[in-house]
């Protein structure tokens, strides 16, 4: 008869702990194995799932363990569609809603993406300056669309209050921007370009306005045509970039009217039944919290937001000065000090130490010193008590027309100007020009003639009226003027009107002739402290013209208790 095993008859003879745990295994194992044979290829792939991630697959089907032997902490077993042993994983992140803008920021969207994206286009090419005010426009009209954006989320702000600022903030800089360029470079060739653009960008302030806003930015739109239609003009017939640029920016200006029109009427509307405007602002601005940390990250299963950026307000303070700097100053400082008071206490002594002053260096006895205009340098070792005295004011120069030796002055002359500043003819600093100045007028303009010296003007068309100031023998030649002619401070002028003009006033101009035709002798003429002007009236029946000196003596009497004046007539 043979024996068992040995380590088999260990096992049964004895009360080994490892007996019940032995048994236990082959009981769990022979219920998998039948688990295993019933569940077909769902187990099969839940078994290679978990294969997968390193666990046995004896232990992935062992979906249906009894009680007494729960799973491992964090494996779930059995539920449908999830390898039996295997964690479940969370759900997918839940995509919010998108919200659906308002119709009026739907248009200004739109608004942005084509006339805004063409004028920036346009103006690509053409000039650095222009494409940094370009770009500036674009910006400021962004932030439009952001203060309208908050006003469909906040409550009207009260525009006095300390905060209110802050919703313009972005836009008052972009505005400034696009007018900065402006006035920094009106030399530039693109000058035109740049006033144009720099006078539209106000029709950005219709968003503080109330009543009709959209006639106010047609009447920034006339404005930014005066400088545009100059660029049109001269631009017509050579680049079309220029023209396309104007144009562009016409249409942009055009097109937010319209959308004003539309949408905005009377004014920016506000949510009644919003939050903080300030609020709504920093919100959509994704501005950080008070504390300078940014807000609290979403649950919604997004990127965590971006760190903070650095604090370059807490720069580490410079290091301490070495020991015993601070103590020296404080000693030199009083030992200043002291010997301030001490020779305060010298009495007469402490003059003793003064130099006298030559005359030869005294300017009101040496007339030299004077004519020179300049104090030759104190010396080092002078006494520093003088330093302490207070300079007396400083003669000015005499102007160069009132200096004995002014006729060596030469004195720039400036270039004469001829230009039409919107509806307005400008001819200033013209000096014996060898021709006429002959200049095609229509009914809406006016013309300013100032500082023209031996200068002949010759107008053609019909004016509405004249304006000239310090223009010495002027002589102009006009048809018809709707209003009048002002002189002041000119004097020998002399002016012929071959049509109609209703008035001519003269102010402190001393000598000027003024021929009328046969269509102006109802023509009033008005003088105040003139001298030396004479009519010459038409030749009648074969006569020559006849020249009629305008009265300039008056007698004034009381008569009545009222002062009479009246002309006084020489005869003979």
């Amino acid at each position: 008869m043979s024996l068992p095993p040995p380590h088999v008859v260990a096992i049964e003879g004895t009360s080994n702990p490892l007996t019940p745990l032995i048994r236990r295994l082959e009981a769990a194992t022979s219920r998998l194995e039948d688990i295993a044979s019933s569940a077909g290829p769902l187990n099969d792939s839940n078994a290679l799932g978990a294969e997968q991630n390193g666990i046995p697959a004896t232990r992935a089907i062992s979906g249906g363990r009894s009680g007494s032997h729960p799973a491992p902490p964090g494996m779930v077993v059995g539920g449908p569609g999830v390898a039996p042993g295997l964690a479940k994983s969370p759900p997918p992140a839940a995509t919010p809603a998108k919200l659906e803008l308002p119709p009026a920021l739907q248009e200004m969207d739109s608004l942005i993406d084509t006339e805004v994206a063409a004028f920036v286009d346009a103006g690509k090419g053409l000039d650095n300056l222009l494409e940094e005010q370009t770009t500036a426009v674009a910006k400021a009209f962004r932030d439009q669309r952001k203060f309208l954006l908050v006003s469909t989320k906040a409550k009207k702000p009260d525009m006095t209050s300390a905060t209110f600022p802050e919703l313009l903030e972005d836009l008052q800089h972009d505005m400034g921007t696009v007018g900065d360029i402006r006035d920094s470079n009106r030399a530039s060739p693109v000058k035109e370009h740049l006033a144009m653009v720099g006078e539209g960008i106000s029709a950005l302030q219709w968003l503080l306005m109330d009543g009709k806003p959209a006639d106010y930015i047609g009447e920034v739109l006339g404005g930014a045509q005066m400088y545009g239609n100059r660029v049109l003009k001269a631009f017509k017939e050579s680049d079309q970039k220029h023209v396309k640029y104007v144009q562009s920016y016409y249409a942009l200006l055009k097109s937010l009217k319209a959308y004003v029109l539309k949408n905005y009427p009377s004014g920016v509307t506000w949510n009644n039944n919003g939050i903080d405007a300030v609020q709504a602002y920093r919100e959509a601005d994704g501005a950080p919290t008070t504390n300078g940390a940014p807000g609290p990250a979403s649950s919604n299963g997004g990127p965590p937001p971006p760190p903070p950026l650095p604090n370059f307000d807490n720069v580490p303070a410079p290091p301490p000065p070495p020991p015993g700097a601070a103590p020296a100053n404080k000693a030199a400082a009083g030992g200043d000090m002291d010997a301030v008071f001490q020779s305060l206490n010298r009495g007469s002594d402490v003059t003793k130490g003064l130099k006298r002053v030559d005359q030869s260096q005294m300017t009101h006895k040496n007339p030299s010193l004077r004519a020179a205009g300049v104090v030759s340098e104190r010396r080092d070792s002078e006494d520093s008590i003088t330093r302490s005295r207070s300079r007396g004011p400083e003669t000015k120069p005499k102007p160069a027309g009132m200096r004995q030796n002014s006729t060596n002055t030469v004195i720039s002359k400036k270039e004469g100007k001829k230009e039409l500043d919107g509806n307005k003819w400008i001819i200033s600093d013209f000096e014996g020009p060898p021709a006429p100045i002959e200049i095609e007028v229509s009914l809406t303009q006016s013309l300013l003639i100032s500082n023209c010296t031996k200068t002949t003007i010759v107008l053609r068309g019909k004016a509405n009226a004249i304006s000239i100031d310090n223009s010495p023998r002027l002589q102009l030649l006009v048809e018809t003027l709707v209003s009048s002619i002002d002189v002041i401070k000119s004097p020998n002028f002399a002016v012929q009107i071959t049509g109609t003009l209703p008035t001519i006033m003269l102010d402190q101009v001393d000598g000027a002739t003024i021929y009328l035709g046969e269509s102006s002798l109802a023509t009033e003429v008005f003088t105040s402290k003139c001298s030396s002007i004479n009519v010459v009236l038409p030749a009648q029946s074969g006569e020559d013209d006849k020249e009629l000196p305008l009265p300039e003596q008056i007698r004034t009497f009381v008569r009545g208790g009222k002062l009479v004046s009246e002309i006084v007539e020489h005869a003979g």
